[in-house]
């Protein structure tokens, strides 16, 4: 993911889509169960709020319901995260499991993963803790 091959780095996550789907679900949440915390350690424990933004591909600011369904469901499940509702994160992430194409699950776990490697690293440039498979992951 480092190098911004997103083939790439799906194929190292499971080398086969079938693989992908069945621990995608398990894979997302810990993602973007993590990117709470960072998120919390980012905004001191909810003393600083931390804004969400979605811009288009122009570069644009965009509602949540005008981001392309992948990036709104990743919205709505960290934010139900961040809010400490697991239950409906777990919600957001079995409908885009349950009704989604096969390329916008991929693009909901890929952008767990963007997320979770900018969170990281701004935490560890900031001195905040990061858990330490990721802080293993970035120094690799």
């Amino acid at each position: 993911m480092r190098l911004g091959d997103d083939a790439e780095a799906l194929d190292v996550l499971a080398p086969s889509a079938g693989d992908r789907l069945a621990e995608t679900r398990e894979l997302t949440l810990l993602l973007f169960g993590t990117c709470s915390a960072m998120v919390g350690s980012l905004g001191d424990g909810g003393a600083a709020p931390v804004k969400v933004q979605v811009f288009d591909e122009a570069g644009e600011e965009v509602s949540i319901d005008q981001a392309d369904p992948p990036v709104r469901t990743a919205v709505r499940t960290l934010l139900a995260e961040v809010h400490g509702n697991t239950e409906a994160a777990e919600e957001q992430v079995e409908i885009a499991l349950a009704s989604a194409a096969p390329d916008e699950v991929d693009s909901l776990l890929l952008q767990a993963l963007r997320w979770t490697m900018r969170l990281s690293a701004e935490c560890l440039e900031r001195g905040l803790p990061v858990a330490p498979w990721i802080a293993d992951a970035l120094t690799d």
